[in-house]
């Protein structure tokens, strides 16, 4: 089973890059801004919880995540692995992760980091939020707070899969296409060597 972190700060390509990697390697993706969207979306208690703090830039607390997160794989038993966009976002989470996954036999294969500029960041979200109705990605103070927090908060958790040989850095710059190339390049590479 193949088990992939997709990680990078808000507007790497995350999303992007996990629906080409979806089809490259038939795996199940889970994302969890797609999950907090959903339940806001249909008002339910938990989506109105993640959105007090996601209006604010921040992050939506641990436990409300996990157990989300849980129940989407033991939805899913049958698949040839898992794909998560956007958790974990702190080396708590981290670490609540593999031990779900060790539970079920099945550890982290690989955390692929797509590595942007701060700048470049900021375009790529003003330019989303003109097209896909995420009104946060449009308002600058809050991309400049989800950054910051992205920095202090969740960035240390591709040092904590570093530790176990599992990181990778992947320059989230040029066309999807050439992202898409590196990413799977990289990690044919580390699955030959594992």
């Amino acid at each position: 089973m193949i088990n992939l972190i997709l990680f990078g700060p808000p507007g790497s390509g995350k999303g992007t890059q996990a629906t080409q990697l979806v089809e490259h390697y038939n795996l199940f993706h889970i994302s969890t801004g797609d999950m907090f969207r959903s339940e806001i979306g249909n008002k339910t208690e938990l989506g109105l919880l993640a959105k007090s703090y996601m209006d604010k830039g921040a992050l939506v607390p641990d436990e409300v995540t996990i157990n989300m997160l849980k129940k989407r794989v033991e939805e899913n038993p049958n698949v040839k692995g898992f794909i998560f966009d956007g958790f974990p976002r702190t080396v708590d989470q981290a670490i609540a992760l593999d031990k779900m996954l060790a539970d079920k036999g099945t550890p982290i294969t690989a955390l692929l980091e797509l590595v942007v500029p701060a700048e470049e960041l900021i375009v790529r979200l003003m330019n989303r939020a003109k097209t896909s109705g995420r009104v946060d990605d449009g308002k600058p103070n809050i991309i400049k707070n989800r950054i910051q927090v992205y920095r202090e908060t969740t960035a240390p958790v591709a040092n904590y899969y570093a530790e176990q040989d599992k990181t990778y850095k992947i320059k989230g710059l040029g066309s999807v296409e050439e992202i898409t190339e590196q990413l799977i390049f990289t990690l044919d590479s580390a699955l030959t060597a594992g």
